[in-house]
C-alpha cells in the first residue's frame, strides 16, 4: 500500500510539474525580449490606464478609453474617461470628452460605428466599481454630435458576466466578448490558468443579447474586416487569433481558421487595408505582477496580421518605454499604443513599414 501511495504521489508531483512548466512556457516566461521598432515614439500623458484606442475612419480623431485600475484596486476609485486625440493637429493633446462622469464610469473596450448616413456612435464597455454590489456591467452608447458625445443608452443583461471588448456592426448592433464564464473568484482563476473553455462572444441586436460563439478560451479583443464579412476574436491565453466568416444580413457565423500568434493578444484594430493591429503581451504572467507593482515592468508588443494570416512583429519593448501594451491603432504611418495601468500612451511614427 505504501508503495502504491508513493507511486501515486510521484505521478501527482510529475503531473503538476509538467503543468507548471507548460504554463510558464505558454505565458512566455522563457522568452527573451530584444526590443525593436522602425520609427520614433513619444509618451502622451493624461489618460491613466488607456486600455483601448480606436480611430474614427473619416475624421482621423483617436478615441481613448481610460480607467485608473490601480486606484480601483486600492478602493479609491476615480472617474474613468473617454479622451479625444486629434491626429490631424500639429501638436495634438488629449481632451477629456466625459469630464462630468463620476466613479461609476469605468470604460474598457470601445468601438465606433461610422454610418454611411453620417450617424456615428461610440460603444463602450463599462464596469462596476469594486464593492458596488448593486452595479452591473453595462454597454454605454454615445452618439457623436456637434456638441460632443451625447449619451443614448445603457444596456445590461445577466449574460454580461465579464465583458471586455466589443465591435459595432450597426447603429444599435454589436458583438461583445466575455473573457470568462464565471465572475471574479476561484472558478474564474481556474478558467484562466487551466485554459478552460466556456467563455462566449455575445451578439446584441433586435431581441437583445444572445450567445453568438460558445466554448472559447479567454476571448479578449474583437473586430470585423472593413467589408464586415470576417469577424476576428483574440484568445489571450490561447495565444491565437480566431477567424470567422460572417453573414451581415443574418449575423450567421462560421469558424474559418485559427492563426497562432505565440503571444497573448489583447485588443484588435483594423486599418483601411484590412490588416489587423494587435497590442499583445509576450510575457503574460508579468501583467499581474505589473498590476501589483508599477516598478515591475511588463513587456509590450505590437503584431500586424494580414488578411491572409501572415504575422509580423512591428514593435517590441521590455516594458521600459511602455508596460503592458493592450492596443495598437494605426492611421497612415501613425501608430498609437495603449497600456492597461499607467499614465499615457505612445504616439509613434513608423519609418520602416
Amino acid at each position: 500500500m505504501r508503495r502504491l501511495i508513493g507511486i501515486l504521489l510521484l505521478i501527482l508531483v510529475v503531473g503538476v510539474s509538467v503543468w507548471a512548466v507548460r504554463l510558464l512556457w505558454l505565458a512566455g516566461a522563457f522568452r527573451s525580449i530584444d526590443p525593436h521598432f522602425a520609427g520614433e515614439c513619444h509618451l502622451v500623458g493624461g489618460p491613466i490606464g488607456p486600455e483601448d484606442i480606436t480611430i474614427h475612419p473619416r475624421t482621423g480623431v483617436a478615441y481613448v478609453s481610460a480607467s485608473d485600475r490601480r486606484a480601483i484596486q486600492a478602493g479609491n476609485a476615480v472617474p474613468g474617461a473617454i479622451w479625444a486625440y486629434d491626429l490631424n493637429a500639429a501638436q495634438p493633446v488629449p481632451v477629456n470628452l466625459t469630464p462630468n462622469a463620476d466613479a461609476r464610469f469605468q470604460p474598457h473596450g470601445i468601438s465606433i460605428w461610422a454610418g454611411a448616413d453620417g450617424r456615428d456612435a461610440l460603444f463602450v464597455v463599462n464596469h462596476p466599481v469594486n464593492g458596488d454590489t448593486e452595479a452591473t456591467h453595462s454597454i454605454e452608447i454615445f452618439d457623436f454630435t456637434e456638441n460632443g458625445l451625447v449619451h443614448r443608452a445603457t444596456l445590461t443583461d445577466p449574460l454580461l458576466v465579464m465583458p471586455n471588448d466589443l465591435v459595432a456592426v450597426g447603429l444599435d448592433r454589436f458583438y461583445v466578448t466575455n473573457t470568462h464564464s464565471n465572475p471574479p473568484g476561484r472558478m474564474q482563476t481556474m478558467e484562466t490558468y487551466l485554459q478552460m473553455k466556456g467563455a462566449q462572444v455575445l451578439f446584441y441586436g433586435p431581441g437583445g443579447f444572445r450567445p453568438a460563439i460558445r466554448d472559447l478560451v479567454l476571448p479578449n479583443g474583437i473586430n470585423v474586416s472593413p467589408d464586415g464579412r470576417t469577424l476576428y476574436v483574440a484568445s489571450t491565453t490561447g495565444r491565437a487569433l480566431r477567424v470567422y466568416d460572417r453573414e451581415p444580413g443574418s449575423e450567421a457565423l462560421a469558424f474559418r481558421r485559427e492563426v497562432p500568434l505565440g503571444s497573448g493578444p489583447d485588443n484588435i484594430e483594423v486599418d483601411e487595408n484590412g490588416n489587423l493591429w494587435i497590442g499583445s503581451h509576450p510575457k503574460l504572467l508579468r501583467i499581474e505582477a505589473h498590476r501589483e507593482d508599477a516598478k515591475t515592468l511588463s513587456p509590450s508588443q505590437v503584431l500586424r496580421v494580414t488578411p491572409d494570416g501572415a504575422v509580423d512583429e512591428i514593435y517590441l519593448d521590455d516594458g521600459s518605454q511602455l508596460s503592458g501594451s493592450s492596443v495598437a491603432a494605426v492611421r497612415g504611418r501613425r501608430l498609437l499604443i495603449g497600456e492597461i495601468f499607467d499614465d499615457g500612451f505612445l504616439d509613434c511614427t513608423m519609418t520602416g513599414q
